[in-house]
């Protein structure tokens, strides 16, 4: 055991959960119940930044809130030496750095992935943390470092609509599966949008978070597009961009010039504000609600745009016409008439949790629907049908009973 104490602290940079209980420290603390949520080879893994298996269905413990790790801290002299007033400072500001991450990242789950590998370079690290600027504005320049090499090499993150012209209703045309990085996952506005602000500045945030601005922001370059959410989100000053960049104050706003030049290119300011809701918006989705559980197909595209788009990652498939999104859904999409829609908010957009008719009876998961609407209309459907990874996250049941 002393030498697991020795080398916890010569390499206390370094160490890892995984690390951790290779080195037997588990024994100090008893079984460490998985504190950062580990999955089981049940549930399926997911890889995280530092190659650990991290849960992707409920989102990631608060490792500094789990018993287990912070016994260990205290227990392992040299290891881990954050104090509890350390772990309730970085806490506080798990939402927003989740809220910047999942716009550098476009992924829930990649963005809960950075937010924690953030929080354990600080309590690594918190012993050099100088207070030369506050303990935010060091968070933020941590959790960027982490979302620069996380998009290190990676392509874009797109939806169906940026891979290709809009196709015919034939499931022949489907084609496989395409892997989770390859498309903009939707996340919960409660993950990332705090209520509790001004009016105008909950909208706004909602807004920097709708699909289509998602979208826009994939076609900028990593430090542009930590430029445009930091400057033009998050409000911060050039100077103090500049700073966490360590670039100046000219290459600041010259990276902003730019990104504003490519998003106005890329339909960033389609569709129209949503927060809140007013009373023809609200007629518009009870009107979809009711056909599409009567699965009238009639009435539910007379609701719908005449360019509106109905897509479904993870295929690249996506559908335009009125006539072809009428032909899917009594066609290859049949098994989907009857089904229910539960509320939710993704994106800061209306959502919707679609269960189908079950073999045997009652419901069960398959799609998260997350609606754009403009002019009075619906102008895209996108149905998520991952819903072994979306519905935990949004806190959905797995199966709706009659």
């Amino acid at each position: 055991m002393e030498e697991v104490k020795r080398r916890a602290t010569d390499e206390s940079a370094d160490v890892t959960c995984a690390e951790l209980k290779e080195r037997g420290v588990e024994l100090l603390n008893g079984p460490m119940d998985r504190p950062w949520g580990v999955r089981t080879a049940s549930s399926g893994t997911r890889e995280g930044t530092s190659g650990r298996s991290l849960t992707s269905t409920r989102g990631l413990s608060h490792i500094f809130a789990s018993r287990e790790l912070s016994a260990i801290g205290r227990r392992v002299e040299g290891m881990v030496r954050a104090p509890e007033d350390l772990e309730l400072g970085l806490e506080q500001y798990r939402r927003e750095l989740t809220a910047y991450a999942y716009r550098m990242l476009g992924s829930a789950f990649e963005a809960e992935d950075a937010v924690q590998e953030t929080m354990l370079r600080a309590w690594r690290a918190h012993d050099g943390f100088e207070g030369r600027s506050s303990l935010r504005s060091w968070l933020y320049r941590i959790a960027t470092n982490v979302c620069f090499d996380m998009l290190g090499g990676k392509e874009r993150r797109a939806r169906p609509m940026d891979l290709g012209a809009a196709q015919v209703a034939d499931a022949s045309l489907m084609g496989e599966a395409m892997p989770e990085a390859t498309w903009i996952m939707p996340i919960p506005d409660g993950r990332v949008v705090s209520t509790d602000g001004d009016p105008a500045e909950v909208a706004e945030a909602r807004e920097t978070i709708r699909l289509a601005f998602m979208a826009a922001l994939q076609h900028l370059p990593p430090k542009q597009r930590a430029v445009l959410v930091l400057r033009d989100v998050f409000r911060w000053k050039a100077s103090e961009v500049a700073e966490l960049l360590d670039t100046t104050v000219a290459s600041v706003n010259s990276a902003l010039q730019r990104a504003h030049a490519t998003l106005e290119g890329a339909g960033a300011a389609d569709g129209e504000s949503l927060r809140p809701l007013d009373d023809e918006q609200r007629s518009l989705l009870d009107r979809y609600v009711d056909a599409f559980e009567r699965y009238d197909m009639q009435a539910l595209t007379s609701l719908l745009r005449d360019d509106a788009s109905w897509s479904m990652p993870p295929y690249r498939l996506w559908l335009q016409t009125h006539d072809d999104i009428r032909t899917w859904c009594l066609g290859p999409g049949i098994a989907c008439r009857g089904s229910r829609l539960v509320p939710v908010e993704a994106n800061g957009s209306p959502a919707f949790a679609q269960y189908k008719p079950a073999p045997g009876g009652g419901f069960e998961p398959w799609s998260l629907q997350v609606l754009e609407l403009s002019g009075g209309r619906i102008s895209g459907i996108t149905f998520f049908l991952d819903t072994a990874e979306l519905f935990p996250l949004f806190g959905q049941p797995e199966r709706l009973e009659v």
